[in-house]
């Protein structure tokens, strides 16, 4: 699967006409959603993607980043709720091959792309839905994630874990991963189904 040019350009375009507007209205350095468009657009320009899963690890990569989060992941699903893509930031390769997949839509990532809501546990341990983490899977304890829409269904979930620096994650964070899942599912939506 190839992202074609011109739906590449599209998406570049649109984060570009997005963040365009916001110029001189907002201070830049403190407007999340424009500093989170800013740097995908910039990320796009440097390393323009050839795959839907080269876009989409450029969108979780961004998210990581301006979160401070330590992990960061991006799951795309399928009509029956079945991860189809999945890309992480954070995790190098030794750790990403000791897993045996990718989540399938239990504990509360399933619950966040089941009911659509955005989901943020200081401890995930804690959640109703929580049952452990499979072997081999890296500690986490904090979780912020978005639900992504694409084409009117949810499409996958954004989320980060474990913000550095000892401190949590805020609406700052959540607006980033709000307007970089939004612009996930403009991607799985153009290139993905």
């Amino acid at each position: 699967m190839t992202v074609s040019v011109d739906v590449q350009q599209e998406l570049a375009r649109r984060v570009e006409e997005a963040a365009g507007p916001r110029r001189g209205v907002f201070d830049r350095d403190r407007d999340p959603e424009y500093r989170a468009l800013t740097k995908l657009a910039e990320r796009n320009r440097r390393n323009p993607p050839h795959t839907p899963l080269d876009a989409l690890q450029h969108v979780v990569d961004v998210a990581r980043e301006m979160t401070d989060g330590t992990f960061g992941a991006l799951a795309v699903t399928g009509t029956h709720d079945y991860v189809e893509g999945f890309v992480v930031s954070g995790m190098d390769e030794g750790a990403l091959a000791g897993l045996k997949g990718p989540p399938q839509g239990h504990g509360p990532l399933g619950s966040m792309r089941q009911d659509g809501l955005a989901i943020h546990l200081e401890d995930v341990t804690q959640h109703t839905k929580a049952f452990g983490f499979p072997p081999k899977h890296p500690a986490m304890k904090e979780l912020l994630g978005q639900p992504i829409a694409a084409d009117g269904e949810i499409r996958g979930a954004l989320y980060v874990t474990d913000r550095r620096g000892g401190k949590q994650f805020d609406d700052a964070d959540r607006a980033v991963l709000q307007v970089l899942a939004h612009h996930a599912g403009l991607i799985i939506g153009a290139s993905w189904y």
